[in-house]
């Protein structure tokens, strides 16, 4: 009587635990969210002699393709900070710690406090003309090695521009990083990284 009693607790005791992993598991495949990585938006505009940089070249800009040689662990320079689909004041940031000037030397362009440099021009800073910078309404020296912000607002100049205009400027870069970081980004180099399937979620699972 005691041994069927026990066998019986048992495989009441098995079916319950096959049932709480069960449940367990279904918990896991139904709340799974993909890790979407590192992936903001800010905004910028440089101005050269008082003309506004349109970056009408295609060069410029970085599309899904380009982005085939990442791998979990690896990203190439160009797709940690890029702009892609025309549009000339967005920089989309899918690593840590990248900065404004390696996000200008992605794009072949040397930016610092003495010199702007282009593929095709060159702007040397003398007495008359300087190169200044405003990063979200401060006057900075150097934004060189400045990790870009999510929703960071920067103006590069490059003239004899003073204050008023420089204030001037700043005030037409653009503030749409937010919106970009609230809507999906079909060319972002992340994308794969943001798919739900149904393989992640039986992996997820275990």
């Amino acid at each position: 009587m005691l041994r069927k009693l026990n066998r019986k607790f048992l495989v009441a005791g098995g079916l319950g635990l096959v049932v709480g992993i069960l449940i367990i598991l279904g918990i896991r495949f139904a709340t799974y969210q993909p890790d979407k990585g590192i992936h903001y938006h800010a905004n910028f505009a440089v101005f050269l002699n008082g003309q506004r940089e349109e970056f009408k070249d295609i060069f410029y800009y970085i599309g899904g393709e380009s982005c085939t040689g990442e791998t979990e662990h690896q990203m190439t320079p160009y797709a940690r900070a890029h702009m892609h689909d025309r549009v000339n004041d967005v920089v989309h940031i899918e690593d840590e710690a990248v900065t404004w000037g390696q996000f200008f030397q992605n794009m072949a362009w040397v930016v610092d406090p003495k010199i702007i440099r282009t593929p095709d021009r060159v702007w040397l800073a003398d007495s008359a003309n300087k190169v200044s910078f405003m990063l979200n309404g401060e006057k900075v020296d150097n934004i060189v090695g400045r990790v870009i912000g999510n929703k960071d607002r920067l103006l590069v100049d490059f003239g004899s521009t003073n204050k008023e205009v420089l204030q001037k400027e700043f005030e037409t870069v653009a503030s749409t990083a937010e919106q970009y970081n609230g809507s999906q980004d079909p060319g972002s180099c992340g994308g794969e990284a943001e798919k739900n399937t149904w393989k992640d979620r039986l992996k997820h699972m275990l």
